[in-house]
């Protein structure tokens, strides 16, 4: 198939949300390295709340993600529930009223995702921040839609751990963990891990719906 329909994916949130809540003390303790070690528990309760809202509805994709958005918005502490419920609202609004869920639509989505976290702040590709997940994660998918919906969901999928990867080599320079210089060489940094997480379980549950 090339594409799934829109209506009733709740589920899709519902899975995403089941892996950011089995990773929560991972990406806690990820996070404690060079944060405030709240980012798994903040995530983890945002996503385990909308998965709870969201359950047995029958919603459209856009729909299951305002929910969740809303949620991470008003909900939960940090600084990363804020950023990501932008990121969600503005992925539900491209692709508000279609019927389907083709590449085409999902690189909007992504796009859309994307602009709105750099609309935020000033990071950059090699900031140590989702920047670097979030970038190369979009630019694959991209680079790789024409080949069909599938194969540019792996091409994502790729480029995202390749970009979460990359952060531990890197010396953040925003937020509190740039404070440390140096020392915050060496970790992974939280939110390229979660944004991976987001991204590779948005990856999958599409791909299986396309089998």
């Amino acid at each position: 198939m090339t594409h799934i329909p829109n209506s009733g994916q709740a589920a899709i949130i519902e899975e995403v949300a089941e892996v950011i809540v089995a990773n929560k003390a991972w990406l806690s303790e990820i996070d404690g390295k060079i944060g405030d070690g709240d980012h798994g528990s903040n995530m983890a309760k945002g996503f385990g709340r909308a998965a709870e809202r969201i359950h047995g509805k029958d919603m459209s994709l856009d729909a299951a993600m305002l929910v969740l958005s809303d949620i991470l918005m008003s909900e939960i502490g940090g600084s990363m529930g804020p950023l990501y419920g932008l990121m969600f609202e503005d992925m539900a609004e491209a692709i508000k009223g279609r019927s389907e869920i083709d590449a085409e639509a999902f690189s909007a989505m992504l796009n859309a995702g994307l602009a709105a976290v750099q609309g935020v702040g000033n990071a950059q590709v090699g900031d140590k921040t989702l920047i670097d997940t979030l970038v190369p994660a979009v630019a694959a998918f991209d680079a790789h839609k024409d080949r069909g919906f599938a194969p540019a969901l792996a091409a994502m999928a790729a480029a995202a751990e390749q970009g979460r990867d990359s952060t531990i080599d890197l010396v953040a320079r925003i937020g509190r963990s740039s404070r440390l210089g140096e020392r915050s060489r060496g970790v992974l940094d939280a939110g390229a891990t979660s944004c991976c997480m987001i991204l590779t379980s948005l990856g999958t549950s599409i791909g299986k719906r396309l089998a």
